[in-house]
């Protein structure tokens, strides 16, 4: 086996369900058939590089989202109608633990490298 560095700024890590890990284009949502998690890296300038104009949500498993460098706002949509927003800061070096089932979304405080872990499979997306 030949060991080469991977570039997490292209390309995800994909952990299968057999213990294997490969690396791989990231899926933003969409069907894994092997079950595998991804962390995927992502450096983000504004807020259209984070979707804040979209609800996320991740119906099979939580997602740790986690800030590495600058800083961001991560928003949970209100759980009852007339309801406001929970917002967490994440500063460098921060996570937070978005559960299963949570709608949410992101906005930048300032350009920052962010990573995600979940299971993408039957993610969703809904226009804000």
């Amino acid at each position: 086996m030949t060991t080469t560095p991977i570039d997490l700024f292209a390309s995800a890590l994909r952990f299968h369900p057999d213990g294997g890990v490969r690396a791989a284009e990231r899926q933003m949502k969409g069907s894994d058939p092997d079950g595998a998690w991804q962390v995927a890296t992502f450096h983000v300038e504004t807020d259209a590089d984070v979707h804040a104009d979209h609800w996320e949500m991740h119906p099979e498993a939580d997602e740790a989202v986690c800030c590495l460098t600058g800083g961001v706002r991560l928003a949970f949509r209100p759980t009852s109608p007339g309801g406001s927003e929970d917002v967490v800061r994440l500063a460098a070096g921060t996570a937070v633990v978005v559960p299963r089932g949570r709608w949410h979304r992101l906005e930048l405080d300032a350009p920052s490298d962010l990573m995600s872990i979940t299971l993408r499979h039957g993610t969703l997306l809904e226009k804000r």
